[in-house]
């Protein structure tokens, strides 16, 4: 019986009135200070038995379960196993079942919560690994991206591509996750769009959905920007679900547009095959996407484009995208029509334009001029913007929200020419800048007859405009999911005040453009 009281009294919670007594016998006698007291008026989380009356108790419950386990009761067994795992506070303690029938079988069942609670470490690793693979994406997923229309084992995109993102396999290796993975849930980052609505995506949907934002038909290169609201309206425009959706009277007018810049090189080469006209056959999508941009424009309030492109192709964009009458431009190809003086004409592809007209989808009246271009590639880009300086500055705009510059070139040129260098220097200068320029290089993958690996030592055509802190930008408009409007987001960017650079890879489906290279395609591409 003194055994049985002995075990009872040291079981049993003392009482805080005892508790109390008992410290005052035994403390020593001593002079009472009063210091400083911290309060804390916020909730502290913690198991609800816990206190300064119970510690003595849980202490000793404590030390005999270390030595045995099944020696105390199966609720204090889970308690401890829960603390010594590391469980956040308030959470360690599981109430056991009343014990009514059945109810101890169901406590004998009972598991520690330590399986049902996640490694903490283990979680807060496999996120910042999701971040990072999300930030992959965005940093490197062009490298990845379908942007070839020949083929070429990445002749004009750097040939390493990362093994971070190559391969599901591969990048799930990479960041420390794996296949079991793929399925978990995982809260998004602010610095992703990918979700949509939603907060929290499984890893398998998060990898498709970058996939389709980076990976198909679609690259562009952003990350190096500095100005970081700039980043995350970029993020924002092409990672959003659904962001790049069309109706059928927007794919009714692409097609329409496209049909136009399609027939017009036919027409051209089956009436005139020997005429030097360096067609656009092999990138007719051009047209829709310029138009596509003047629509944008218009619809943001310019009133005035000027334009600057190289001889290739400025038949078609006279005769689709200024509207120049056909017969004025067919007469060019009638020799008898010839100047009799000397120094007198230019040739056809080398006329500039100037027209308004109203445009269509906004139903507003839009001025467009095209700058008449030497043979000396890139040497008309200053002149464009010049011109663009002086009719901002007459009609009072100093922002640039009436009057706007659009550029087109040659990849080779593009990297080659000095002169675009110079020019992108300009670009932000108080007394030079336009407020943003649309840069639109036609990148058929080759220089006259040079290939881009002997041609430039960057990785792309479009790297001149990093020094401007350009968002690059390459769509392969002859893809399924590459979509003309995409051409809408550098001239968004110009309308705030940036540069944007959109580049278009195609080919030359019919050589370059004059005799035996004309008529042996592959003397010039050797991929066609």
């Amino acid at each position: 019986m003194f055994h049985l009281r002995t075990c009872a009294t040291k079981l049993r919670p003392l009482t805080a009135s005892q508790t109390v007594k008992t410290f005052s016998q035994n403390r020593p006698a001593a002079a009472r200070t009063f210091g400083q007291i911290r309060c804390y008026t916020a909730p502290v989380a913690a198991e609800p038995f816990l206190s300064g009356t119970s510690s003595n108790y849980v202490e000793e419950m404590y030390y005999a379960w270390l030595e045995n386990p099944k020696s105390v009761h199966k609720s204090w067994d889970i308690f401890f196993r829960n603390t010594n795992a590391g469980a956040p506070p308030g959470t360690a303690y599981q109430s056991p079942l009343p014990l009514s029938p059945g109810a101890l079988s169901a406590v004998a069942r009972a598991q520690p919560l330590v399986a049902a609670q996640p490694n903490v470490d283990k979680l807060v690793e496999d996120h910042l690994a999701v971040q990072s693979l999300i930030r992959a994406y965005q940093i490197r997923g062009h490298h990845v991206a379908q942007l070839d229309p020949l083929g070429i084992l990445d002749a004009d995109l750097d040939s390493s591509v990362p093994a971070d993102i190559i391969s599901s396999t591969d990048k799930l290796g990479f960041y420390g996750l794996d296949e079991s993975d793929l399925d978990k849930v995982f809260h998004l980052p602010t610095t992703t769009f990918i979700g949509g609505q939603e907060s929290a995506l499984p890893l398998r949907e998060i990898i498709r959905r970058l996939e389709m934002a980076y990976c198909q038909h679609i690259g562009v290169e952003f990350m190096f920007i500095n100005d970081l609201e700039q980043c995350q309206w970029i993020r924002q425009k092409f990672e959003t679900p659904g962001v790049m959706q069309f109706t059928n009277e927007e794919k009714r007018t692409l097609l329409a547009r496209l049909v136009r810049s399609t027939r017009f090189e036919e027409f051209l080469q089956r009436k005139w095959s020997s005429e030097k006209r360096f067609g656009l056959e092999g990138c007719e999508v051009l047209i829709p996407a310029l138009k596509t941009i003047i629509d944008k424009s218009s619809e943001n309030g310019v009133d005035y484009v000027i334009m600057g492109m190289p001889h290739r192709g400025r038949l078609n964009v006279l005769a689709n995208v200024i509207r120049k009458e056909l017969e004025q431009i067919f007469c060019q190809f009638d020799s008898k029509l010839e100047a009799a003086d000397e120094g007198s004409g230019d040739v056809k592809y080398h006329l500039g334009m100037y027209h308004r007209r109203i445009n269509r989808v906004t139903d507003r009246n839009i001025t467009l001029s095209l700058v008449a271009n030497p043979s000396h590639l890139e040497a008309a880009d200053p002149v464009v913007m010049g011109k663009t300086k002086a009719e901002q500055f007459y009609c009072g705009d100093t922002e640039g929200k009436k009057v706007m510059s659009i550029l087109l070139h040659g990849d080779a040129a593009f990297a080659g020419q000095g002169i675009v260098y110079e020019t992108f220097h300009l670009s932000d200068l108080p007394s030079y800048t336009t407020h943003g320029t649309v840069h639109v290089v036609v990148n058929n993958q080759i220089g006259f007859t040079t290939d881009p690996r002997m041609a430039r030592s960057s990785p792309y055509p479009t790297d001149v405009a990093r020094v401007v802190n350009a968002p690059l930008l390459w769509v392969l408009l002859t893809g399924t999911s590459a979509r003309p409007s995409t051409a809408q987001t550098p001239v968004s960017l110009s309308h705030s005040g940036a540069p944007g650079v959109f580049s278009q890879p195609s080919q030359r489906r019919s050589g370059w453009g004059w005799g035996r290279v004309r008529a042996s395609p592959h003397l010039s591409q050797e991929q066609i």
